[in-house]
């Protein structure tokens, strides 16, 4: 009956359609992530990505397309190849960084701002806490950096902007440049130097740094504007290519291990690296509004792209200007990573639109957990790329309408899980010091 079901939709609609079974049931022209990242080559999107799926146990594909650069002998894009991963930054360097503070007890979520910078300390906005800053909700505005004396520059407008009233999302830069700086004063190392030793040589990670050297130039992917090795985020340079906010590099590879260790419970192979409390309360949901974030992760925000439709609600992820994604989802037990060498910076749209294709179609192929979702994609419905998503709304209403069904019957699914997410999120709530409410209500 279920099948019978979904032929009447299919044949109502008269498009394509994704079908749902107990069994996978091949389709033929059935579209691949190689096609994906072929036809996003083909526009011009990118010159090049790399894209990773896996689990807690380890990889279980690796796609790539194209080369180091325009050069036809330059050496294929892999897995190993190092990208500048922009904003990945926030949740592959700082948000770690800050989360072993706090599993080491020298800092609290609640603490002030003005605790560890003293140029705070009589502000309007010398209350705001490391929670704050975690979750985009202090409220604080960007600002282009001089040269000279940056850092101070940084804290000194930051400190002098006017209080706002309440804490609602607010995506910055500003907020994690401070929590880079939080982790130098706290540790007395500089960010790259705090996480080299206490989280990237730990887990092995010889291709994840700021600042690579020269040496490594010939295994850097170009980022648009900017020589190969120099970070492009303007800020992030001027800070000396070491910020909370960007400057990172790393490959698929080291950034799939990352993924692993968080899927893991901060345990990889058995290498403890953080607690499974702290990893369960960096990634649990704290929300504002309509939008609900962990700490320096995304997990329902204009930013969600790499979700897609099928990774369930309890998944958690992040954007990189640069071309960068990653998106985990322990419920699933998986974990998607795309790097690119993007081209096309100002259409977002088409962008975000591969961002999502990539997740839907991995999750499809590679889910294994409850009842096995068996989702099949076939060529046209899932080819989305080929457009910006306004685009494929506006032109492509029947298929838009089969995608408005599937992310229904997804969360039905994930209902069916709810009360053991509840219960993992009530597991990670406030312990003294360590703790912090879950929801980010207006002054908190």
């Amino acid at each position: 009956m279920r099948l019978l079901r979904i032929f009447a939709i299919t044949c109502l609609l008269v498009v394509p359609t994704i079908l749902f079974a107990d069994e996978e049931i091949p389709i033929a022209g059935r579209v691949t992530i190689d096609e994906l990242l072929d036809s996003a080559v083909s526009r011009k999107l990118i010159s090049g990505g790399v894209v990773v799926i896996g689990n807690h146990a380890g990889i279980l594909r690796t796609i790539a397309r194209g080369r180091l650069n325009a050069n036809p002998a330059a050496p294929p894009l892999t897995e190993h190849t190092i990208f500048d991963v922009a904003s990945l930054t926030k949740v592959i360097a700082t948000a770690p960084a800050v989360m072993k503070l706090l599993d080491q007890g020298r800092i609290s979520l609640l603490d002030p701002l003005s605790r560890w910078f003293p140029e705070f300390r009589g502000s309007a906005r010398e209350e705001i806490t490391i929670l704050s800053l975690l979750t985009h909700t202090s409220g604080l505005d960007d600002f282009n950096l001089v040269v000279k004396r940056t850092m101070n520059t940084a804290i000194r407008k930051a400190a002098a902007q006017p209080q706002r009233p309440g804490s609602r999302f607010h995506y910055a830069d500003i907020n994690f440049i401070l929590l880079g700086e939080l982790v130098r004063r706290v540790s007395g190392s500089p960010l790259n130097v705090f996480c080299r030793k206490q989280l990237y040589e730990p887990l092995g990670l010889q291709e994840t740094m700021f600042l690579p050297p020269d040496l490594l130039a010939g295994t850097i992917a170009p980022t648009s504007g900017r020589s190969v090795g120099i970070v492009q985020d303007r800020n992030a340079r001027r800070l000396g290519g070491v910020a909370g906010h960007a400057g990172l590099f790393s490959s698929a590879q080291d950034l799939g291990q990352y993924a692993r260790l968080l899927l893991g419970g901060g345990d990889l192979e058995g290498k403890r690296i953080l607690s499974a409390q702290i990893v369960s309360q960096m990634t649990a949901p704290y929300s504002s509004g309509s939008v609900v974030r962990g700490l320096g992760w995304d997990r329902q925000s204009p930013y969600s792209a790499p979700k897609g439709i099928l990774f369930s609600d309890s998944s958690f992820g992040h954007t990189g200007y640069s071309g960068s994604s990653i998106w985990i989802d322990p419920e699933r037990d998986l974990f998607v990573i795309l790097l690119t060498i993007r081209n096309n910076y100002r259409d977002i749209g088409m962008f975000n639109q591969l961002r999502s294709d990539v997740s839907t179609i991995a999750v499809a192929d590679f889910s294994r957990t409850g009842d096995n979702l068996g989702i099949l994609l076939s060529a046209e419905s899932a080819r989305v790329v080929a457009a910006p998503a306004r685009k494929f709304v506006s032109s492509h209403k029947g298929k838009h309408t089969v995608h408005a069904s599937l992310k229904k019957q997804s969360r039905k699914h994930a209902h069916r899980h709810k009360g053991r997410s509840e219960r993992r999120v009530a597991k990670a709530s406030d312990t003294g010091r360590r703790g912090g409410k879950r929801t980010l209500r207006a002054g908190a």
